[in-house]
């Protein structure tokens, strides 16, 4: 098994929020044949008359949400992550560059898929789509605060790209603590002065275990959810790095240019200490159990633990 038995799964939290939003005849909802997979289809079901549903052709579906922008829409489309890339020049030119509201929701990222193999598995996603001017890039962690995210993208006056996951994960808010969430600023899930693990996504839930391993070491860590990875809360990632002196950061997602590029640099932009990054380093994923590639990549709350060691010796 690929995901456990509890908790949701954040591509889950976009479809409830596409569905919360039936009654806005302003909302459209845009498909490249994976409706049943990134839960768009919850919207389908409910609204036939607002979905566009354009085949596998991601590039032709970009632009046709950024018509519809134009027209007075709010578009909302989804595939796959890993196709979403396909489109990158279509969005680049006609949606970020004329700055054309479109809300873009790539499902399936990371190798947290898992058996669907590294051809499926996007690991670079987020930093694409970071380097894109006005684009907003968001990656939850559960399927309440996906759709608390996906509800704010309503009223954001920018285009975005939101990752989300196949799998289920133990939930890490609930309706009343993601009520809290904003896009662009970071939500601090626990504090410690000793280091802090800013992580997105799956990996929040390793972040969190870590943190408690630590502190049965005597070791307090700040943990730090920052689904947005652009526009970045550096406010808070200057005071965690005066306060703590050591940061790691945790992502399903290369390395280069993601979550952890963004945090270092910040870093060493604004407040140099030292920083640990976790997450995939300079290669492709393969064939395996989510929790089976995490362990074999030293993604897990253990190899966040050592990253944060690691950090404090260096301070």
């Amino acid at each position: 098994m690929s995901a456990p038995s509890g908790g949701g799964a954040s591509r889950d939290g976009y479809g409830a929020a596409l569905l919360e939003m039936v009654g806005d005849d302003r909302v459209v909802v845009l498909e490249a044949d994976l409706g049943k997979s990134t839960k768009s289809c919850m919207f389908r079901a409910e609204k036939p008359s607002h979905t566009v549903s354009l085949g596998i052709a991601e590039q032709n579906m970009m632009l046709v949400a950024a018509g519809m922008s134009t027209s007075g829409y709010i578009p909302f489309a989804s595939t796959f992550a890993i196709f979403s890339e396909r489109g990158f020049e279509q969005v680049r030119n006609g949606i970020a560059r004329p700055n054309i509201v479109v809300h873009l929701c790539g499902s399936h990222g990371g190798i947290h898929t898992g058996t669907d193999g590294s051809s499926a598995q996007s690991i670079e996603d987020l930093a694409i789509y970071r380097t894109l001017p006005n684009m907003t890039v968001m990656h939850p962690c559960d399927d309440i605060s996906a759709k608390a995210l996906t509800l704010a993208l309503r009223h954001h006056e920018r285009p975005s790209y939101m990752r989300t996951a196949r799998n289920k994960v133990s939930r890490a808010y609930t309706e009343e603590s993601a009520a809290q969430l904003r896009i662009g600023k970071g939500h601090i899930h626990r504090t410690g002065d000793d280091v802090a693990i800013i992580a997105c996504g799956v990996l929040l839930n390793e972040a969190l275990d870590a943190a408690e391993s630590l502190s049965q070491q005597g070791i307090e860590a700040t943990v730090v959810d920052m689904h947005t990875i652009k526009p970045l809360d550096t406010e808070l990632i200057v005071d965690l790095a005066k306060r703590c002196g050591a940061i790691v950061t945790a992502e399903d997602h290369s390395i280069i240019g993601g979550l952890g590029g963004a945090v270092a640099e910040c870093i060493v932009s604004e407040y140099p200490v030292p920083v640990e990054r976790i997450g995939v380093q300079d290669r492709f994923g393969e064939s395996g159990g989510s929790d089976e590639l995490l362990e074999m990549l030293h993604m897990k709350a253990n190899d966040i633990s050592k990253a944060a060691q690691r950090a404090i010796s260096r301070r």
